[in-house]
């Protein structure tokens, strides 16, 4: 079966020149003779025509030209559909793409397109709502929500508001129940992730796969401000992995544990993002994987 590709361009994610980049698309897929179609990302997340136009026009790859929020949308929407996913790194983190060792050169990335070498990513439902890389409660949550806001994106505007954000953060109460067991704690944040990363290979969940059928959970409580960077960095660099059954669990600086599916009470109503995207936050959270959610190009 020939390819058809269809394109999609997020117009407003990271800071890449989009002319340039419909140049780069355009010349080396017809070198490779492909049929291709561009267009953008809906600014609404929601493609009612997409499965019907996949059928009608035979298209064999979907690659989106974004960040993780568009993924996450278009993965979402296609959930089932027989249909492969391409990514060329054009958001403000990346973590998806980075996880998967997708360059963020468009002509290199295009590479591993045309390569044909694609593997299954898990993802995950939290609340009935699809996640393909990471959600988190909390702190992140709080600067995606500010990020958004900004009208200049890309990596300087992220730095400035995760700075802005980290002084002013305060913990929220949250109580875990998973495998029948619960804890509670007061965390300055807590990351559900399919990923290893929150993006611009910053390294939250450092065991974390793509496809091994579980969800990372890191929880990072309560301590002074220094500590909180002290404890981050550690667990960046180190990535121990803290299951919930240790006795001392509650005196840990940073939870890490992996399930297949969990429930987070979230009396505090601390801030929601669901793949760096802000969202609106519940009291109740409840997450399950997603094991082989959609094929992607990968090298």
């Amino acid at each position: 079966m020939p390819r058809q590709f269809l394109y999609f361009i997020n117009p407003v994610s990271g800071t890449k020149d989009k002319a340039t980049l419909i140049d780069i698309i355009s010349r080396r897929t017809t070198e490779q003779h492909i049929q291709f179609e561009i267009t953008d990302t809906d600014p609404t997340g929601l493609y009612p025509n997409l499965k019907e136009k996949i059928t009608t026009d035979r298209i064999t790859d979907i690659i989106i030209c974004g960040g993780d929020g568009s993924i996450s949308q278009l993965a979402g929407t296609l959930l089932g559909v027989d249909v492969n996913f391409g990514v060329i790194p054009m958001g403000s983190g990346n973590g998806l793409a980075l996880a998967a060792n997708i360059p963020t050169n468009v002509a290199k990335a295009l590479d591993i397109i045309f390569n044909k070498n694609v593997l299954y990513i898990d993802s995950f439902y939290i609340n009935g709502k699809f996640s393909c890389m990471l959600c988190g409660l909390g702190l992140d949550a709080q600067v995606a929500h500010d990020f958004a806001k900004q009208k200049k994106r890309g990596l300087t505007t992220y730095i400035k508001q995760t700075i802005r954000n980290f002084f002013s953060a305060k913990p929220y109460p949250f109580s875990l129940s998973l495998e029948d067991k619960m804890f509670s704690t007061e965390a300055f944040f807590i990351s559900i992730a399919n990923s290893n990363q929150f993006g611009n290979n910053f390294t939250i969940a450092p065991q974390a796969s793509l496809h091994d059928g579980l969800i990372d959970i890191v929880v990072v409580n309560k301590m002074s401000k220094f500590r909180l960077l002290w404890s981050v960095l550690k667990q960046v660099r180190q990535g121990q992995l803290h299951k919930y059954e240790d006795k001392k669990y509650h005196k840990k600086d940073i939870h890490y544990f992996q399930v297949k599916d969990l429930t987070i009470q979230n009396p505090g109503l601390a801030p929601f993002h669901i793949d760096g995207d802000p969202a609106t936050t519940n009291e109740t959270f409840r997450i399950k994987i997603i094991e082989n959610a959609f094929r992607m190009h990968m090298p």
